[in-house]
C-alpha cells in the first residue's frame, strides 16, 4: 500500500482493511485501473474516475458503522437499492451513488457488479 493512501486514512486507520479489500477486488475485476489519492478521496479511474473511496459520511453519526468507508460510483441512471445511502444527479444522466460499508462482507458481488458497471460506463464517455 502506498504511503499517500496510508496517510489518507488518518483517524480512520481502522477502516484501512475495508479499503484494502475494496482496492484488491476492483483491481482484480476491472482491467486498466489507476488509483489516484487526493485530500478527501481515493479515485479508481480508467482513465476517468468511476469509483471513489472516502471517509465522508453519508449517514447521520448514530447510524454509521465503526469503522466505515464510503464507496461512490457513477452511472448514467439512478440505481435503486436499500444499500444505496444517497444518489445525486450532478449532471443530466450522470448519477453518483454512495454506499457506506462497515465490514468486508459488504464488499460483495452486488457492490462489485455496480462498480464494474460504473467502469464500463466511464469507458464509454466521450
Amino acid at each position: 500500500m502506498e504511503a499517500d493512501i496510508l496517510s489518507f486514512s488518518g483517524e480512520h486507520s481502522r477502516a484501512m482493511g475495508l479499503y484494502q479489500r475494496l482496492e484488491e477486488e476492483i483491481l482484480r475485476r476491472v482491467p486498466g485501473v489507476t488509483v489516484k489519492t487526493a485530500r478527501t478521496q481515493i479515485t479508481f479511474a480508467n482513465p476517468r474516475g468511476f469509483a471513489f473511496a472516502s471517509f465522508l459520511p453519508v449517514r447521520p453519526a448514530a447510524r454509521r458503522p465503526k469503522p466505515y468507508l464510503t464507496v461512490s460510483f457513477g452511472l448514467n441512471y439512478r440505481k435503486e437499492s436499500p444499500r444505496i445511502d444517497a444518489a445525486v444527479e450532478p449532471y443530466p444522466n450522470r448519477w453518483t451513488h454512495h454506499v457506506m460499508i462497515g465490514s468486508e462482507e459488504e464488499i460483495d458481488a452486488e457492490l462489485l457488479d455496480w462498480i464494474a458497471e460504473a467502469a464500463a460506463f466511464s469507458r464509454s464517455k466521450r
